[in-house]
C-alpha cells in the first residue's frame, strides 16, 4: 500500500507561474491550461505556490477545487501582473491564528511591539524609543525614499518618486513600470505565504485599511533585498519586454534567496514580539488532503 499523499510545504515548492490566454481545467485527473488550438500544457500545480491569473485566462470549478486542495492559491492580477483584483483561498485557514493576528492588531500596545519589531527586521537596528506607530511610519518612509535614491546612483539611473498611475499603465516611466511588476510578485507569494499560514491578508500592523494591507507589511520586510534591486537592474538595460524580463528575474532572485523558505518563519517571529502566547491548534483542524482523509461515496468518490 503506498503511505497517503500529502501537499507539499510551501517552502520546497517553485515560487509562481504565470498563466495566460486559455482555459484553466482539470483534465482526465491532470491540472492544464487549454489554449484555443486545443493544446493541453500540464501545470504542477501542487508544487508551486501560487498561480498568476493574467487576462485571457478562464478557469473551472473543477481546477479552482483541486488548487485549493493542494493548497495553490490563485491570484487574478492585469496584465504583465502589475495588478491584483482577486485572490482565492488555498486551504488550511485556521481561526486560532487569525484571532491570534486581530488580538495584536487590535490591541495598540501590542500593536505598537509588533511593528518596531518589524522596522528593527526590515533596518537592522532598534527603531527609536518613545515613538507612536505613525511616527514610526513616517521614519522608515524618509528611508525607504533614501534607499531608492542609492539604488538609483548604483545604477546610473534618475529617480524622481515612487509614481505610476495604475489606471493608465504605460504612462509611468520604465523604472517604476520595473518596481511595479517586482513587487507584484512579491505581493503574490507573500499573500500565498501568509493564507497557508493561516493568517488574514487584510488584518495589517503598519499598513491599515486595505484588502492586502498585513500582505504590503511582510513584503516590506524582504522588497530591498529581492525584487527591487531586481528592478533597477532590469531598467537599467531597457529591454524591449521589461514586465515579462523583471518576472524572470524575480522568480530567479526567490529562488536563489530561499524566500518561500524564510516567510512564515518570519511572520511568526514578528507576531511573537507582541508577547501574546501563541494558540495551540484545535484538534479538528482542517489541514490541505489529498485526497480527502475520509471517503464521502462509493469508491472512486472524491466528494
Amino acid at each position: 500500500m503506498l503511505p497517503p499523499l500529502k501537499p507539499i510545504p510551501i517552502k520546497d515548492r517553485v515560487s509562481m507561474l504565470f498563466l495566460q490566454y486559455g482555459q484553466i481545467d482539470v483534465v482526465d485527473g491532470a491540472f492544464v491550461l487549454i489554449d484555443q488550438t486545443g493544446v493541453r500544457t500540464h501545470i504542477p500545480v501542487g508544487s508551486v505556490a501560487c498561480l498568476m491569473l493574467e487576462p485571457g485566462t478562464r478557469v473551472t470549478h473543477a481546477a479552482v477545487v483541486l488548487a485549493a486542495r493542494v493548497g495553490c492559491l490563485l491570484i487574478w492580477v492585469g496584465e504583465g501582473g502589475v495588478r491584483l483584483y482577486a485572490a482565492g483561498q488555498p486551504g488550511g485557514a485556521r481561526s486560532d491564528r487569525l484571532l491570534y493576528q486581530a488580538k495584536l492588531a487590535l490591541d495598540e500596545e501590542l500593536r505598537l511591539k509588533v511593528v518596531r519589531k518589524m522596522y528593527a527586521f526590515r533596518f537592522q537596528e532598534e527603531p527609536p524609543a518613545r515613538r507612536s506607530v505613525e511616527q514610526l511610519r513616517g521614519i522608515e518612509g524618509a528611508r525607504v525614499k533614501k534607499m531608492y535614491e542609492l539604488l538609483a546612483r548604483q545604477y546610473g539611473l534618475t529617480w524622481k518618486r515612487r509614481d505610476y498611475d495604475a489606471q493608465s499603465w504605460g504612462s509611468g516611466d520604465l523604472l517604476n513600470r520595473c518596481v511595479s511588476s517586482a513587487t507584484a510578485c512579491l505581493y503574490g507569494l507573500c499573500e500565498a505565504a501568509i493564507l497557508a499560514a493561516g493568517y488574514a491578508p487584510a488584518v495589517g500592523f503598519i499598513h491599515t485599511g486595505k484588502p492586502q494591507s498585513f500582505v504590503y507589511d511582510i513584503a516590506d520586510l524582504f522588497k530591498f533585498e529581492t525584487v527591487v534591486p531586481v528592478a533597477f537592474k532590469i531598467a537599467k538595460t531597457d529591454p524591449a519586454d521589461p514586465e515579462r524580463m523583471v518576472r524572470l528575474a524575480c522568480r530567479d532572485s526567490f529562488r536563489q534567496s530561499h524566500l518561500l523558505e524564510k516567510i512564515i518563519p518570519t511572520i511568526e517571529e514578528v507576531l511573537a514580539a507582541g508577547g501574546v502566547p501563541v494558540p495551540e491548534p484545535e484538534p479538528d483542524q482542517i489541514e490541505p488532503a489529498i485526497p480527502n482523509k475520509e471517503t464521502m461515496g462509493d469508491a472512486g468518490h472524491r466528494g
